[in-house]
C-alpha cells in the first residue's frame, strides 16, 4: 500500500512543471549542500602593506570573505561555511593543536557572523584581532589541514562540494623544515583523495609569489588546468573578489550528453549554463503564531462522491474535434518521448548565416566530459580547432532529457580569452545557441516609411559616433534586485538605513549633453519644422456638441420593471451602474458592491 504523501500531491503536475522550468532555462536544484572553509595566514607579513594607500593583506582577505558571506545569505543561505585562522597566539581546535584558531565553524551564513567578520575590518579591526587571537606564531600546515578536514567530517548534512580557500602571502611556509613540508603534501593529497579541493588565493608580497617553491604540490590544480585558468598574485582588492567568486562558483553540469558526429562516432560532453536571470526571491509563508514555514499539500476529491482519489485513479484527457479524448499516464509519456536525450550532428553552415535577430534564449555552454568517454576532449578539441578555421558553426539536433521536446541549435566555436591578470574572461568550447523553427517566426507588415536625405543621415552618423562606449554587460546590474538585497541586508544585519544602490541604467543627461554639444539643436533643424516643440504639451481640441463624444445615456427602468424583475429573480441581470441609479431614484443606500444594490432593492420592493 502506498503511503499517504501520495495522497497529497499531483506528482504528474509536478514533473511536468519541473520540465517546463528545465527546458526553460530554469531554476535547477542540485543534491546537497556547498562547503566552503576559509583558512587565512595570520602571520605578520599579512597585517604590513606596501604602501601606504594599499590595503593590508589581512584586511583584503576579510573584506574578501564578509563579502562571499553577504552573497551567500542572499543567493545560497543553505550553504555551509567556515572561518580559520592559523599562525596565531591563541589556539581553538577540536584537537588541541597549538597556533590554530577556528573563529567559525561549518554553519550557514547568518547576520551574527558577518559582524563578527565585520570587527576585524580596517586599522582598528587589526588591532582589535591582535588582542583578541593574536598572530604572527610558527605553525605546521599539515596540523591546520587536519583541522580544516575535521570541521568537514563534524558536519551531519550531505554535502556535494567540500573547498578550503587558503588566503596567504608566504609562497615557502616551510623553507627552513623540509619535515613539516612533506607532512604538508601528504595531508593535502588526503584532502584531495577524499574529495576536498584546496584552493590557493596567494596575495602580493616583495619580490613577487613563487608558487613552484611550494604550493604547486599543495593546491588542488585539476579541475581547473583543464579550463586554462592560471592566476597572477592579487594585490587590489577587487582582483580578489574576482579570483574568489570564479573559485567559489560551482561548474556544474546541467547534463552529460552524447554529441553523435554519425551512427559509429560520438564522444561526451557537458551542457553549462553561463546565463540565467535572476528573480526576486518569492516570500515564504510562516504559520502566524510560531513564525514556522507551512507546507502547501493538494488533495483529488470526486465530484460525485467526495471521496478521496489516488493517483492511479486519475485519467488526463485533451479536446480535439469536439471529442474528449481520455489518455492513460502510460500513454501521456510516450507522447512526450521523441527521441533519446543526446546532440545529433546534421552538417555545418557558415557563421555568418547566423542571425542575431533570431535570438529565441540564452545559449548554454558546451564542453567536453574526458571521465564518461576516454578521447572525448581529444575529438571535440580538433572539431573546435577546424570550427574555428572555416569559421562554420555545427547544427545540431538537441534533446536535453527523454520527456523534453527536441530543437535545433548551432554550435557556434568559442576561442580562450584571458585578461591582463591571466583570468579567464570566455572558456574554450561551444556556444549552444537555440534555432527558431519555422513557426517561430513571425511576418510583420510593412508600412511605408519616410526616407531620410544624406544631410539629415550624415547629422544622425556623427550624433550616435559622439554616444558609442563599450557595452559589457557586466557593468550593470538590475537596480531592482540590487535595492530589494540591500534592504534585507540591512534588516539581518541591523543596519539603521540600507544602502541606497546606484542606478546604472539611467542615461548620464549631463555627459551626453556635453559630448554632443550643438549636434542635437542641429539635427532638429534638419528634421522637425520650425515651430515644432517636441517639450510643448499637445493642446486639446476644443469640444462642441456635434463632433464631442457624448456619454452613454443612463438606462432608466420603470418600477414595474423592477418589480417584475425582483419577482422573477433576474434582478442580478442588471449592471452595478443600472441598480445604482435605481437606489437614487428611489432614495436608497445601497452600499458599493453590487449583492448589496440587489439586496437593497429586493427588500425595498418586498416591504
Amino acid at each position: 500500500m502506498s503511503g499517504w504523501e501520495s495522497y497529497y500531491k499531483n506528482e504528474d503536475e509536478e514533473e511536468e512543471e519541473q520540465e517546463e522550468s528545465l527546458e526553460g532555462g530554469g531554476e535547477y536544484t542540485y543534491s546537497g549542500r556547498d562547503s566552503l572553509i576559509f583558512l587565512v595566514d595570520a602571520s605578520s607579513a599579512m597585517f604590513k602593506s606596501q604602501d601606504e594607500d594599499e590595503l593590508t593583506p589581512f584586511d583584503m582577505s576579510i573584506q574578501c570573505i564578509k563579502s562571499v558571506y553577504t552573497n551567500k545569505i542572499i543567493s545560497s543561505d543553505h550553504d555551509l561555511l567556515a572561518v580559520v585562522f592559523y599562525g596565531t597566539k591563541k589556539d581553538k581546535n577540536s584537537v588541541n593543536f597549538k597556533n590554530i584558531y577556528v573563529l567559525q565553524e561549518l554553519d550557514n551564513p547568518g547576520a551574527k557572523r558577518v559582524r563578527e567578520l565585520d570587527q576585524f575590518k580596517g586599522q582598528q579591526g587589526q588591532k582589535h584581532f591582535q588582542e583578541l587571537i593574536g598572530g604572527g606564531c610558527d605553525y605546521s600546515l599539515s596540523e591546520v589541514l587536519w583541522v580544516c578536514a575535521n570541521l568537514f567530517s563534524d558536519v551531519q548534512f550531505k554535502m556535494s562540494h567540500k573547498r578550503i580557500m587558503l588566503f596567504t602571502n608566504e609562497d615557502d611556509p616551510h623553507g627552513d623544515d623540509s619535515a613539516k613540508a612533506s607532512r604538508a603534501r601528504t595531508k593535502a593529497g588526503d584532502l584531495r583523495d577524499t574529495g576536498i579541493f584546496l584552493d590557493l588565493m596567494h596575495l602580493k608580497k616583495r619580490g613577487g609569489f613563487d608558487v613552484s617553491l611550494f604550493y604547486r604540490d599543495i593546491i588542488s590544480m585539476a579541475e581547473d588546468e583543464g579550463l586554462g585558468i592560471h592566476f597572477e598574485e592579487t594585490s587590489k582588492l577587487e582582483d580578489l573578489l574576482k579570483k574568489v567568486l570564479a573559485k567559489e562558483t560551482k561548474k556544474r553540469v546541467l547534463s552529460r550528453l552524447k554529441l553523435k558526429l554519425n551512427k559509429d562516432i560520438a564522444l561526451t560532453v557537458g551542457i553549462y549554463n553561463m546565463v540565467q536571470k535572476a528573480f526576486r526571491p518569492p516570500p515564504i509563508r510562516l504559520y502566524r503564531e510560531t513564525n514556522e514555514p507551512v507546507k502547501t499539500k493538494t488533495r483529488t476529491f470526486s465530484v460525485n462522491t467526495g471521496s478521496l482519489l489516488l493517483p492511479s485513479d486519475t485519467k488526463r484527457s485533451q479536446i480535439y474535434g469536439n471529442r474528449q479524448i481520455v489518455l492513460e499516464k502510460e500513454e501521456t509519456e510516450q507522447l512526450r518521448r521523441f527521441d533519446d536525450p543526446g546532440l545529433i550532428l546534421i552538417g555545418f553552415k557558415p557563421l555568418i548565416m547566423l542571425k542575431k535577430h533570431h535570438f529565441l534564449r540564452p545559449s548554454l555552454f558546451v564542453y567536453p566530459e574526458e571521465a564518461l568517454v576516454n578521447g572525448s576532449s581529444t575529438l571535440f578539441n580538433a572539431l573546435l580547432t577546424k570550427c574555428l578555421e572555416k569559421e562554420v558553426v555545427a547544427v545540431c539536433r538537441y534533446t536535453p532529457r527523454q520527456n523534453i521536446p527536441p530543437r535545433f541549435v548551432a554550435l557556434m566555436p568559442q576561442e580562450e580569452e584571458l585578461d591582463d591578470q591571466k583570468f579567464q574572461v570566455s572558456p574554450p568550447g561551444f556556444q549552444l545557441v537555440f534555432l527558431p523553427y519555422a513557426d517561430d517566426k513571425r511576418k510583420v507588415p510593412v508600412t511605408e516609411k519616410v526616407t531620410a536625405n544624406p544631410e539629415q543621415v550624415d547629422k544622425m552618423k556623427a550624433i550616435v559616433q559622439k554616444l558609442r562606449f563599450k557595452y559589457k554587460s557586466d557593468s550593470f546590474e538590475n537596480p531592482v534586485l540590487q535595492q530589494h538585497f540591500r534592504n534585507l541586508e540591512a534588516l539581518a544585519l541591523d543596519l539603521m538605513e540600507p544602502e541606497a544602490a546606484v542606478d546604472l541604467t539611467l542615461p548620464k543627461v549631463e555627459a551626453m549633453d556635453k559630448r554632443l554639444g550643438c549636434l542635437v539643436d542641429e539635427f532638429k533643424e534638419l528634421v522637425y519644422p520650425p515651430d515644432y516643440n517636441p517639450e510643448g504639451k499637445v493642446p486639446k481640441r476644443k469640444q462642441d456638441d456635434e463632433g464631442s463624444r457624448t456619454k452613454k445615456p443612463k438606462v432608466e427602468l420603470s418600477e414595474e420593471e423592477l418589480k417584475a424583475h425582483v419577482s422573477k429573480g433576474t434582478l442580478g441581470k442588471l449592471t452595478v451602474p443600472m441598480l445604482k441609479e435605481a437606489c437614487k431614484v428611489y432614495g436608497l443606500k445601497g452600499g458599493l458592491k453590487k449583492q448589496e444594490l440587489l439586496d437593497t432593492l429586493t427588500r425595498h420592493f418586498q416591504d
